[in-house]
């Protein structure tokens, strides 16, 4: 393209390779930082990407996390040869092999089946560590991937083309040529190729040898073993790993990998030889080494297959299609499962771990026979009705409204936990809440239950916010407990929605009660009561309160036990409420009453008192009201006060009361009657003080 420079006229640019970001090794023969000299007679005016041949198209695919199995160059072409109708053809995999067998030169254990399933590994003798052809390079390149040597860059290479990541061990470094596949140790160490110590714990899978760790399963090699330029032997690594154990060990060490983040997605145990073999056959075509006979492979758990029944006319009824069953079966042979026409019977592939059930197998067919075929049509049928919501859902509407009108924010937490959380909640070994739903298979140990209390997940976001030096968190959340009919469980749990506010900060107990009693007033319930609860381990003893209405247990709300809050690194003074929804749906009243406007005036008057600090609130509120009789219109706790000059052992307390009489204008002397037969009943009955 022509341009101006300084008023010239230009034909073109001179460049280093380095400024058209190019390196030595893809051009010998240019000159490090002097002009890149073309060779032969390219055309002027051509573009210098076509004459180097470095024009290539790079498509990129975002592929979803439940097809690991389109994560290669491979995956995607099985899946285009079946949208073009081509027809698929596999890599065809040849090794020449010479020398001794390879479990003659090292030997494989796996310790734990359940995170390690298969290993498999080739022996490559006489390497010779160099570049690798261009073509490897430029392809590496392309999908972002940098070259660094031939052996690496195979590896890399397969990882690309088949979706399954591996490693090469220089194989002597490997003390007793032993690869032993176990979990790690609590403290134990391994310096991973990046250079960086690591602490490994024990819910780590690594892979050692007769001594040490040399890799983290999955995620990265170590620096003890790796590749260099004086290596003469190699081991080559084909295994399969637990895609979740894998996840979690990469996040607590903050090193998520092209490996890792493959492995975690769940991968084809039965990839594993294909991807060994072909990283043997790449080695011999570059000329790299020599391949030794055999391969050393340690299946320890296979797999159950997976088979489905295939029934058209459910499948058609689910679509909405008319597609015939010789249809259904080519669309489904092509992608390689196979169909037994006598039952009907769909073996899945290994690759494919997210077919699971027959509505999946109705996903495949309605890709590839084509979403657009599927014509639109209108929902019919005598029954629909207008939607609405039902009567919970108005319910749980008003709760979370509430909730936000009192100024606190909605959280969200996951249903799983961890049995530690017992522990740090002071529970007792044969405390209920510790019989939990046990997940089959679980993200982590940190998910590895269905929580059976929401107190936990509540502790740990008031912690995060605290540890953030947030000075004041008001928090709530609607949410399930799962809580087992028997163990061991034997059918599904009982699920229990329930209310969750959590505080701290510049309140008190009475802050958390106000906004209780707020959501009880807005849900028109009005027979509840606050009762003391001492028995629970989980909150501080004589503050807190157990909710009930109509006389059935409804919740719990106190104080958190300083021990509790320690261990979850919470405020001193935290509060939190559990409310049970169903209680709250079975007695709430939506029906608005007629209250007529008072005719005559009201009389408030206030009173403070000191009281022993045992006495409940509901006791002295329980001799107002008697004392008061019906000119008592309204009673409100407005101070609790505990410190200097308030005597140790005591508290003041303090109300403001409402009279008023419906028939009437109240005078002087009958709102003094009625609060000195209050005061009088106070100091009888509780010795309470009055303060002047």
């Amino acid at each position: 393209k022509k341009g101006k420079l300084r008023g010239v006229e230009s034909q073109g640019m001179m460049c280093s390779i380095q400024e058209l970001n190019l390196t030595k090794d893809d051009y010998p023969h240019a000159a490090e930082d002097g002009i890149f000299i073309l060779q032969g007679e390219p055309p002027l005016g051509k573009d210098i990407r076509k004459v180097l041949g470095i024009n290539e198209t790079v498509i990129e695919f975002e592929i979803s996390s439940n097809r690991p199995d389109c994560l290669s160059i491979v995956g995607l072409a099985r899946e285009a040869a079946v949208t073009l109708g081509t027809g698929f053809r596999k890599p065809v995999i040849e090794l020449k092999e010479e020398g001794d067998d390879a479990p003659a030169y090292a030997s494989v254990e796996i310790k734990d089946a359940d995170l390690c399933p298969r290993y498999a590994a080739r022996i490559v003798k006489d390497i010779k560590i160099g570049p690798s052809p261009r073509w490897m390079r430029d392809r590496l390149k392309a999908a972002g991937v940098r070259p660094i040597n031939n052996i690496v860059d195979i590896t890399n290479y397969v990882m690309l083309e088949l979706g399954q990541p591996m490693h090469a061990f220089d194989l002597e470094y490997l003390q007793e040529k032993r690869i032993v596949v176990r979990r790690a140790g609590d403290g134990e160490i391994i310096k991973t190729l990046d250079g960086q110590e690591r602490k490994l714990d024990s819910s780590m899978l690594v892979i050692a040898d007769g001594n040490r760790p040399v890799a983290v399963a999955g995620v990265m090699g170590g620096e003890n073993s790796e590749v260099t330029e004086n290596t003469r032997t190699i081991l080559f690594e084909s295994a399969n790993f637990n895609g979740p154990s894998v996840r979690l060990t990469a996040k607590k060490l903050g090193l998520r990998t092209e490996a890792s983040g493959r492995f975690e997605k769940g991968l084809d145990v039965e990839n594993v030889i294909t991807a060994v073999n072909r990283a043997a056959q790449l080695v011999e075509e570059l000329g790299a080494g020599r391949v030794c006979k055999g391969i050393i492979d340690c299946y320890a758990k296979k797999p159950e297959i997976r088979t489905i029944v295939l029934r058209p006319d459910k499948i058609n009824a689910l679509l909405g299609t008319n597609v015939s069953k010789k249809e259904m079966i080519d669309i489904l042979e092509a992608l390689e499962f196979t169909v037994d026409e006598d039952t009907m019977t769909v073996t899945v592939p290994s690759f494919r771990p997210d077919v699971e059930r027959e509505a999946d197998i109705a996903e495949e067919i309605a890709r590839f026979y084509g979403y657009d075929k599927i014509e639109s049509t209108l929902l019919s049928g005598k029954s629909s009705t207008l939607g609405k919501k039902s009567f919970r859902q108005k319910v749980e509407d008003i709760v979370k409204n509430t909730m936000v009108s009192c100024g606190l924010s909605e959280t969200y937490t996951y249903s799983f936990t961890s049995p530690k959380v017992f522990d740090k909640l002071n529970l007792k070994e044969d405390d209920k809440l510790r019989n939990a739903v046990v997940v089959s298979n679980p993200l982590g140990e940190d998910y590895s239950i269905m929580r059976t209390t929401t107190i936990p997940d509540m502790l740990d976001i008031i912690s995060l916010n605290y540890s953030r030096r947030v000075d004041e968190a008001r928090l709530f959340e609607l949410s399930y407990v799962y809580k087992p009919k028997s163990i061991p469980v034997s059918e599904l749990p009982e699920e229990k929605e329930v209310l969750t506010v959590g505080m701290y900060g510049n309140l008190d107990f009475y802050d958390l009660k106000g906004v209780i009693e707020e959501l009880l007033e807005a849900l028109g319930i009005k027979n509840y009561d606050f009762e003391r609860e001492e028995g629970c381990p989980v909150f501080h003893g004589g503050r807190t309160a157990l909710l009930t209405i109509n006389g059935n247990k409804a919740g719990v709300l106190g104080e958190i036990h300083p021990e509790v809050s320690e261990k979850f690194e919470a405020p001193e003074r935290t509060y939190i409420a559990v409310i049970e929804v169903e209680p709250l749906v079975q007695n709430t009243n939506l029906t608005p009453e007629y209250v007529q406007l008072p005719r005559f005036p009201a009389v408030t008057r206030d009173i403070a008192m000191l009281v022993s600090d045992d006495i409940m609130v509901k006791e002295i509120e329980s001799i107002i009201r008697q004392r008061s009789g019906k000119i008592l219109e309204g009673l409100k706790l407005f101070d609790v006060y505990k410190g200097k000059q308030v005597p140790e052992g005591m508290k003041s307390v303090a109300y403001s009361l409402t009279f008023r009489a419906a028939d009437r204008t109240l005078t002087d002397d009958e709102v003094n009657k009625a609060m000195h037969k209050v005061l009088e009943g106070l100091k009888s009955s509780l010795g309470a003080q009055l303060r002047e």
